[in-house]
């Protein structure tokens, strides 16, 4: 008896410890997760245009200056990349860790930015999106830029998180967001991709004629569980509906990426960090 409670033990000590490797590897093997994105309201211009996602950021470094990050980013061989906020986490606030990664990605492709909810919290954000400008970031807050190819054009659309308004502290939410999108100018007969930091506000971004969306925020769901899911994101709660992959209500597609770093909680599990890379197609 006496032995085959030591074996037990030993089982169930060797299974912890294959446990605890395996979750910090998971938190540190970065990986890319690739979608096409059909649409035939898509140019034919644009089909195969390639548009990579990095997403919550929060500091954090995949090896010495994010080369590891900045290395699968170009081996994407990306169109354009899109930051859909928290480059920084407000709570341990280290902006020269995102700034470096901005120079890194701008040498790549084109790069484009909304500010998420913790960019919101920081005092030095000014004097942040200033530098992110002088790497040659485009910061998109409640703007509007028309990429082209040949004669064919698609509008890119990028508001900041609502959490950067008075109205967010009283729970209005949706209202806030509502307003940015209707407050942009646009063409709405172009297919008309929109940046915004939260996935749970997808029915105002569906409401608002958006064809495709890329946004972060749910971290995966922190702890992805077997058959389940996400198992909590922010402003979602348990169980997330929206916590990574693409979704889709009406004509409106949504990516929400798993993003790269953590911020209360420190690590993820069965949740790698990922790059995001959307391909265009027009399926005709």
């Amino acid at each position: 008896m006496k032995k085959i409670k030591l074996i037990a033990v030993i089982f169930c000590a060797l299974l912890l410890i294959l446990l605890i490797i395996w979750t910090a590897w998971g938190n540190t093997a970065l990986t890319v997760s690739e979608y096409k994105v059909l649409s035939d309201r898509i140019p034919a211009a644009f089909s195969g245009f390639r548009i990579a996602q990095i997403s919550d950021l929060h500091n954090a470094q995949f090896g010495p200056d994010n080369q590891e990050l900045v290395g699968l980013l170009k081996g994407a061989v990306p169109d354009i990349i899109v930051l859909t906020g928290d480059l920084i986490d407000s709570r341990k606030t280290d902006t020269d860790t995102a700034l470096s990664f901005a120079r890194q990605a701008v040498s790549i492709a084109p790069c484009y930015y909304v500010p998420g909810n913790h960019e919101a919290r920081i005092s030095q954000y000014p004097e942040f999106v200033d530098r992110l400008k002088a790497c040659g970031v485009q910061v998109l807050s409640s703007k509007q830029v028309t990429l082209t190819r040949g004669n064919a054009r698609i509008a890119l659309l990028g508001i900041e998180d609502p959490s950067f308004y008075d109205d967010y502290l009283f729970g209005d939410t949706a209202s806030v967001t509502q307003r940015l999108l209707q407050d942009i100018s646009r063409d709405e007969d172009l297919y008309t991709v929109l940046l915004a930091h939260r996935p749970e506000l997808f029915d105002v971004y569906a409401g608002q004629n958006i064809d495709l969306v890329f946004s972060g925020h749910a971290h995966g769901g922190q702890f992805s569980l077997p058959f389940a899911g996400g198992l909590f994101a922010p402003n979602q709660g348990l169980f997330p509906q929206y916590d990574a992959g693409l979704f889709a209500q009406g004509s409106t597609q949504m990516i929400v990426s798993r993003g790269i770093g953590n911020s209360i909680i420190p690590f993820r599990f069965n949740n790698r960090p990922e790059i995001v890379i959307a391909q265009l197609e027009n399926p005709q």
